[in-house]
């Protein structure tokens, strides 16, 4: 090789040794991409995309409820009659969007064996039905069966309009009650002659409320600390004690309770009270105090239930 040719060779091996290099690179690049036939290479894993549902997706789909869940209740308050005058049940039943309705079939139904064991009874007919309900403007209008009007004399049939006029206008959409029977208004009730000319309003009955009237708790009512104790009063410059006791007969928690007027008015009272047991059942007593002996007087008792955790 002559001088020349060497020259020009060492001057090109530069460039000869570059492409080397380059065509190894995309050599390897291409192996690595289409993998060995033989499956020694692997190739790239495929990217993971997570999808979430948006609200509207979620509000779609049926829900599954908890195995351990309770079912839905409706707490409803019954008035019915201790001796001749009203007394409360507490009632729980299956929840409902219309719970004057349910209300009206649980007293028609007249007080389970629990409530008269604790003294409840019923001025109401059996077999007296609901034939219709409706809600407007404060007025409730409720039509009842003929059986409503059945036997009884006025007490009887004082009672239980006072049981119906209470049980609804516990309702705070209600201040009166329109008595229809069998679909026919109502003037008056039975041979006694009982007027019920217009709405009836709960200040027409309340003779038939005791003197120390507890409307919450009812009888049965569940307790959880702290509790509303509330109701009416005509006693002694309106001062009454209210202790609830457990099944033992072991004092939980003791109170004096004091209404917004003393006797001869009537007032209202209202107040939470803690307390604290282990006990599953319990009473609350209400009474006053005779100023003459100190004895007690208008003594009311109320089997509750406690709550558990």
């Amino acid at each position: 090789m002559t001088r020349r040719a060497v020259a020009g060779f060492a001057r090109l091996l530069p460039l000869l040794l570059i492409a080397a290099a380059v065509v190894t690179v995309v050599g390897a690049a291409l192996l690595a991409a289409c993998g060995d036939s033989s499956g020694g290479a692997s190739p790239e894993p495929a990217a993971t995309v997570t999808v979430t549902a948006s609200p509207s997706d979620a509000s779609s789909a049926p829900a599954s409820p908890s195995p351990s869940a309770a079912p839905a209740q409706t707490t409803v308050r019954l008035y019915f009659l201790r001796g001749e005058e009203l007394g409360v049940a507490e009632r729980r039943v299956k929840h409902t969007t219309m719970p004057a309705t349910a209300s009206m079939k649980a007293l028609l139904a007249g007080p389970a064996t629990t409530e008269q064991d604790a003294g409840l009874g019923t001025a109401i007919p059996a077999g007296t039905r609901l034939l219709g309900l409706s809600i407007a403007e404060g007025t409730a209008r409720v039509d009842l069966s003929g059986e409503f009007a059945a036997g009884g004399g006025s007490l009887s049939m004082t009672a239980r309009v006072a049981q119906v006029v209470y049980t609804l206008t516990r309702f705070p959409t209600v201040r009166a009650v329109e008595f229809l029977l069998d679909g026919e208004p109502v003037e008056a009730l039975g041979g006694e002659g009982i007027v019920l000319d217009g709405a009836q309003r709960r200040a027409d009955w309340r003779d038939l409320e005791p003197n120390i009237f507890v409307e919450s708790p009812g009888v049965g009512a569940v307790l959880s600390s702290p509790f509303l104790l509330s109701g009416t009063a005509m006693v002694f410059e309106g001062s009454f004690q209210a202790r609830l006791v457990d099944s033992s007969g072991r004092r939980v928690v003791n109170v004096i309770m004091q209404a917004s007027a003393g006797a001869p008015e009537r007032g209202r009272f209202s107040k939470d009270v803690p307390f604290s047991t282990s006990a599953k059942r319990g009473t609350l007593v209400v009474f006053d105090q005779s100023m003459e002996d100190g004895s007690r007087q208008h003594e009311v008792k109320i089997p509750v239930t406690f709550a558990t955790d």
